[in-house]
């Protein structure tokens, strides 16, 4: 009797035992989640992005955002052609940048080329090898590209030096400069010569830390130009006097709501608040702004505003903005206060790579100011795109020569400062193109974008 008491007793208290590691378990799995959901609130995934952004969707800006990208993929092929010898390349060579033109495999490469005819040309030698070469239209786009970009080189320098100036130490390194070299309307020798074409601006330094580190920093202030283009336009002026010192603003930003967006109305009271609230010039010292107040969230809009107002498109791709977030004292989670401020910027999550536009630069998926290197980019796009019939591949003997070149490295050269040269032009060229990939699902065919590009115009 008193055996089975004990075994009772003892049986129980393994229950009791069991139930409080049972409890603990249950206690420590429900701290450990929490943890680690909050710790994963914290970042700002593409997932999240993408859910907080579904409902503020402007179709003329996504039309845009697809028309600059299929742009970007055909300048790339041209800028990859022009590097060439004789301006000619195999069609398997360019196998290794399927990853740039997001051209996934089984695609055909020759079939990618093939949509636009009018810029590309396939030929075969005598030997079957299909090579891909430039048509006379493209070539001439190419010169007229040049001339370009020289009649802008004046412009450019001045986006620049103002980003210097805007910068907390009045220096950028040069390979986070070089990102912004299409968005700027910067030549392909922006690194190994356009740089020292303006030494009373700015010029190359070295990092002592690193010697193969470069800046590029201010030579001289131009309180000429510490003015922000929202001043410039709400003043009618075209820069600042010569005794002009950056100081607070309390100037509102341009809005623009898609006609469906009905909860401007919800947050009506807190956009006008934020406009009224005053903040730092981009161009003056925010050192002593504290990080996540008011005053600092709204400067950075500031910043983010005048560095797109510089853009040929009015657009930049976001990871090219937190690239600089040290350098102009911008917030860590800049994603965050991109999509808050929908009305002054607008986020396009289409593609690998997000991108953010100005909205007051556009009307539908129309820039409002065209620049001639706009306009030519447009040239292009007209170019682009072929729903025919496919042409038949013409065979050349004299294309048989250049056979025997496929095998060798196509940038070697007998200078060396050339080399170095073609080097940074291709690394910043693929640099470049990584933004311009599409997510596989989300891809839009040259064609569709076109005509629906079209469509906005005539509706």
């Amino acid at each position: 009797m008193m055996t089975a008491k004990v075994v009772k007793i003892s049986s129980l208290v393994n229950k009791l035992n069991l139930l409080d590691d049972l409890s603990l378990r249950r206690a420590w799995y429900k701290q450990s989640s929490s943890l680690w959901w909050s710790q994963n609130r914290l970042m700002t995934s593409s997932k999240r992005v993408q859910d907080r952004s579904k409902n503020k969707r402007i179709r003329p800006l996504e039309i845009a955002a697809e028309k600059w990208k299929i742009f970007s993929k055909m300048k790339f092929l041209m800028e990859i052609l022009r590097k060439e010898p004789e301006m000619v390349i195999p069609v398997r060579s360019l196998d290794q940048y399927r990853k740039q033109i997001n051209l996934p495999k089984p695609h055909k490469m020759s079939d990618f080329i093939r949509k636009s005819p009018k810029l590309f040309e396939l030929y075969k030698d005598k030997n079957g090898l299909l090579w891909c070469g430039m048509t006379e239209e493209a070539d001439d786009l190419l010169e007229e590209e040049e001339r370009l970009l020289e009649e802008h080189s004046d412009k450019a320098a001045e986006y620049v030096t103002r980003c210097l100036m805007m910068s907390v130490d009045k220096r950028l390194p040069l390979a986070k400069i070089a990102h912004f070299r299409r968005d700027f309307g910067l030549p392909l020798d922006f690194r190994t010569s356009w740089v020292h074409k303006y030494p009373e601006l700015f010029r190359v330094v070295k990092c002592k830390e690193d010697p193969e580190l470069e800046y590029l920093g201010l030579v001289t202030w131009n309180p000429k130009w510490a003015i922000t283009e929202l001043e410039k336009k709400v003043l009618g002026v075209t820069e600042a006097g010569p005794d002009h010192t950056p100081e607070m603003l309390s100037l509102p930003f341009p809005l623009k709501f898609p006609p469906e967006y009905k909860k401007v109305y919800r947050y009506g009271g807190k956009i006008e608040h934020f406009q009224k609230r005053a903040y730092l010039s981009p161009y003056a010292d925010a050192r002593e702004l504290k990080a996540g107040s008011l005053e600092f969230d709204k400067r950075a809009v500031a910043v983010m505003h005048e560095l797109l107002s510089f853009t040929l498109e009015k657009r930049l791709v976001t990871d090219h903005l937190t690239h600089y977030r040290r350098e102009f004292v911008m917030p860590q989670k800049l994603m965050r206060l991109l999509l808050k401020h929908f009305g002054i910027f607008y986020v396009s999550e289409r593609g690998k790579r997000f991108s953010v536009f100005l909205t007051e630069g556009y009307e539908d998926s129309e820039l409002i100011e065209k620049r001639p290197l706009v306009l030519w980019r447009e040239k292009v796009l007209s170019l682009s795109g072929y729903r025919g019939r496919k042409k038949k591949i013409q065979s050349f003997s004299d294309l048989s020569e250049l056979s025997d070149m496929e095998n060798k490295d196509p940038l070697e050269d007998d200078s060396e400062s050339v080399n170095t040269s073609i080097q940074f032009e291709q690394a910043e060229t693929i640099g470049s193109l990584e933004d311009a990939s599409f997510a596989d699902d989300d891809e839009m065919e040259v064609g569709e974008v076109c005509s629906a590009y079209k469509d906005t115009n005539s509706s």
